[in-house]
């Protein structure tokens, strides 16, 4: 019987850390805001009326390290943000202001203190419709 309880936690483990989009991070999404250090009103993309957007990276078991967020559009770097992670479980953000002529697909990239991508989201930016 203790068996079967010990592969069932293992199962439902896996499946919880699978779904994390990399090992070390839980959650990362765009959204409209943050607030309270949580992301509201996660999106995909949105038309060009939208001003300013989050990007919202939940960091696990990287105390210690540089997480920094870099902002691609149209292959140039237009900001990159960095993070000292300071506790097992550090939530970070960052935001970019879009003027409505910045259309089409950007992307941010989380990457290390030794440069390397730990994870790559896109956000489609579009115009009205």
């Amino acid at each position: 019987m203790n068996k079967k309880i010990v592969l069932l936690l293992l199962l439902l483990t896996t499946k919880v850390f699978g779904e994390w989009p990399h090992e070390n991070i839980s959650q990362a999404v765009f959204a409209k805001s943050v607030e309270d250090r949580a992301p509201i009103e996660i999106v995909t993309g949105a038309d060009d009326s939208l001003g300013k957007i989050y990007f919202f990276t939940n960091i696990r078991n990287l105390t210690g390290d540089t997480i920094t967020h870099r902002w691609i559009y149209k292959d140039k770097v237009k900001a990159e943000i960095s993070f000292d992670i300071k506790g097992k479980r550090w939530r970070i953000w960052s935001s970019k202001n879009l003027w409505h002529t910045w259309t089409g697909q950007w992307t941010v990239e989380v990457v290390n203190q030794h440069n390397q991508v730990l994870l790559t989201k896109t956000f489609e930016f579009g115009n009205k419709k």
